[in-house]
């Protein structure tokens, strides 16, 4: 995208400075800045809440029918993704992705970005799966990834406000191929920029994109789900960008890996960026869908106009290295040998960087661990920066959290672990009765930590196991819990609860 001109970078800044205040205890993206560990300082959060008698409960409202957008909090609104099977708004029938913006007080909806499936092949926008991106806040932007492969920049006030631009065209964004555009209405998303990952940077998604972006200074860093296509055997764009980074004031397409990671993709690249201060330097850190974490150097200045530049590498680290490196997907379906991928997103702490990686969970081997880096090596440093591996049950999505000395992660082996974060040796784990897909979040001395069979389980943060409480929700959950100002936000497939500590009393449900 063309850079855009001095007054309209002016008028945005300006935007962001008078705009909707930010709260301290605002969660605006995909755990703590940068690092990503998913670690809150809020207290007084809830060990437990009650649906049935509004114990505990805030407010609840209905989601659709699948949800795997982790929600955001900023500025007195709650985002996000689902999918479009109870519809808020009667022009918008049918699948769709959507992403809401709900009043942080009672959940009321303010206004829904809404975005037709990408047309002609089901594994490149899943069926019912929605947005599965949780956005990112700063000031009045609204950075988020929709489920047709578009980093969007959004204005905070949806189309309340007007329609601010540069970017005009939402009647045609919202609209079905071939129809004609529809007539924005006041609940409708006002999209400032947008960039299509397909068209202009030549990706190929996979299932669905999933995507938390990355904001540092003037840069915008995303990961682009590029991956196989409906066969699982080939890599169709296998030159196509694992990360590529964008001026976020403008969407212009500054910078992208050059590590040619596309024919080692076993599946799709869904592990977000996460940053990092090492020995003065930034660094971004990357999981590749090749199984190896890359740190780049963080770019601190833009590049001449229309120059796309390759981010300079600062080390990899090969998860896996003994794994099958050619001729990948023979494994298909392997459960016992076959390549590692990275799906949940390193986590920075204390100069290092924890990361989940191993099998498949759809079509891989079962095996995978969670992996301690030293990040202040360069060069290739798969045999001298690891200073552990801790062996998981089985396949893993969650992201570690890191705390206090421990680490909490969960798998899809249906296990909770604690682990000393300095040795990697065991604490305590906990069998639960479903799948861990979400992350753990660590806040107010407790882990939360929420299933596949749509529990929320609470722990103390402690090297000692304590449950401290189980909620039954009776749907799915994907999504993290995530916790803001006083308030602990979970998630399930279908709906989204705000949980305090209260006396009791029915729930307020908002919505429409």
């Amino acid at each position: 995208m063309p850079r855009r001109s001095t007054p309209w970078l002016r008028f945005a800044v300006v935007l962001a400075a008078v705009g909707v205040p930010a709260q301290a205890g605002d969660r605006a993206q995909w755990g703590e800045r940068h690092s990503r560990n998913m670690v809150s300082g809020e207290k007084g959060l809830p060990a437990s809440f009650d649906p049935k008698t509004g114990k505990n409960v805030k407010w609840a409202v209905p989601l659709g029918s699948e949800t795997y957008s982790s929600p955001v909090v900023a500025s007195g609104r709650v985002f996000i993704g689902t999918n479009n099977q109870r519809p808020r708004d009667p022009r918008h029938q049918g699948d769709r992705g959507v992403l809401l913006c709900l009043d942080e007080r009672d959940g009321r909806l303010l206004w829904q970005l809404v975005v037709p499936k990408l047309e002609d092949d089901p594994y490149l926008d899943w069926p019912r799966s929605g947005i599965c991106s949780p956005p990112t806040i700063e000031g009045d932007r609204v950075y988020a990834m929709t489920n047709r492969c578009e980093a969007a920049c959004l204005d905070i006030h949806g189309m309340a406000n007007g329609n601010d631009g540069p970017y005009k065209d939402e009647g045609s964004h919202m609209a079905l191929r071939g129809k004609p555009p529809m007539e924005p209405g006041t609940l409708d998303a006002d999209i400032l920029w947008l960039f299509d990952l397909v068209g202009k940077a030549g990706v190929y998604p996979h299932d669905a994109t999933h995507c938390s972006p990355l904001l540092h200074g003037r840069f915008l860093y995303l990961n682009t789900s590029t991956g196989v296509d409906n066969t699982h055997r080939r890599n169709r764009a296998p030159d196509a960008p694992s990360l590529v980074v964008l001026e976020k004031a403008t969407g212009r397409y500054l910078a992208r890996d050059g590590e040619r990671i596309g024919p080692l993709i076993y599946h799709s690249t869904w592990s977000s960026p996460a940053l990092g201060d090492v020995g003065g330097r930034p660094l971004v850190f990357f999981g590749g869908g090749d199984g190896v974490v890359y740190a780049f150097e963080a770019l601190r200045a833009l590049p001449p106009a229309r120059e796309v530049l390759k981010l300079q590498r600062a080390w990899r680290f090969d998860c896996d290295p003994t794994a099958p490196k050619s001729d990948i997907h023979r494994y298909k379906r392997n459960r016992e040998v076959g390549p590692s991928n990275i799906k949940s997103m390193p986590v920075f702490h204390k100069g290092r960087v924890y990361v989940t990686v191993g099998g498949d969970v759809w079509w891989g081997k079962a095996k995978a661990w969670l992996k301690c880096i030293d990040a202040s090596k360069r060069g290739d440093v798969t045999a001298s920066a690891e200073r552990w591996s801790y062996p998981l049950r089985r396949h893993c999505c969650s992201t570690p959290a890191i705390h206090d000395g421990l680490v909490f992660v969960g798998d899809c082996g249906r296990t909770v672990h604690c682990v000393d974060a300095e040795t990697g040796k065991p604490c305590w784990t906990h069998q639960t009765r479903g799948h861990i897909w979400a992350s753990p979040l660590v806040a107010d001395g407790k882990v939360y930590v929420a299933t596949r069979r749509g529990e929320l389980w609470t722990f103390a943060a402690s090297r000692q196991k304590q449950v401290l409480g189980r909620v039954a929700l009776r749907s799915p959950i994907s999504a993290s819990p995530v916790a803001a100002n006083g308030v602990l936000y979970v998630a399930t497939h279908s709906r989204l609860y705000a949980a305090h500590r209260s006396g009791g009393g029915a729930p307020a449900v908002g919505g429409r």
